[in-house]
């Protein structure tokens, strides 16, 4: 399989889980800002889960074009990451509908977790793939925010059971780390087509 179908596919699952997750939201009965009230938490979560699924659609895009080749390994670890990306409209449900209780919003965190961990495999994989001079190795560097994610998913799981507040903001804090431009693959692509 070429990187281009394997990115076409990657990118149509992907727009369905963002079509899934607008679709639970209801819409409110009456015709007063005050009807929107109860739908402040729902999309409060969904806000946030469209940014956690364009930051994964962004950096996977990025990450692809560091691919040469598409092994059978990196096809299942591709479907691994998506698997868990599809988990997310649920988790979005669940979390928003119940206004961020502990169970709901620790199982989203678990959602995130697995799904780094997921990505960070496909990421090895393609790097395995490449051989000991992979521009995916020389993009990611020490890849600090690969690493930290993980960690603060496991605190804000713990932290759900405690205060949903602190478990909400780590899951907030997350996202913005990862909104932040990172050019480091656009770099290294440019300096191995010079």
């Amino acid at each position: 399989m070429s990187r281009n179908r394997l990115e076409a596919f990657s990118d149509g699952v992907i727009a369905i889980i963002i079509t899934i997750m607008v679709l639970e939201l209801k819409v409110p009965h009456g015709g007063s800002l005050r009807a929107l009230a109860p739908l402040v938490p729902v999309f409060f979560s969904y806000v946030l889960s469209f940014a956690y699924l364009g930051i994964y659609w962004n950096n996977h895009h990025h990450m692809l074009h560091t691919c040469r080749r598409v092994t059978g390994g990196i096809l299942w670890a591709n479907l691994h990451l998506l698997f868990w990306l599809s988990m997310v409209p649920f988790t979005t449900g669940w979390m928003g509908e119940n206004h961020f209780a502990a169970v709901p919003s620790a199982l989203y965190g678990g959602v995130l977790l697995m799904a780094a961990i997921a990505y960070f495999t496909l990421q090895q994989l393609i790097i395995a793939s490449q051989g000991a001079d992979s521009l995916l190795k020389r993009a990611i560097g020490g890849d600090w925010k690969g690493k930290i994610s993980p960690v603060l998913y496991l605190v804000a799981i713990g932290a759900a059971f405690l205060s949903r507040w602190i478990a909400l903001a780590l899951y907030v804090f997350v996202a913005l780390i990862w909104l932040i431009p990172d050019r480091r693959v656009e770099r290294v692509l440019a300096d191995d087509r010079d």
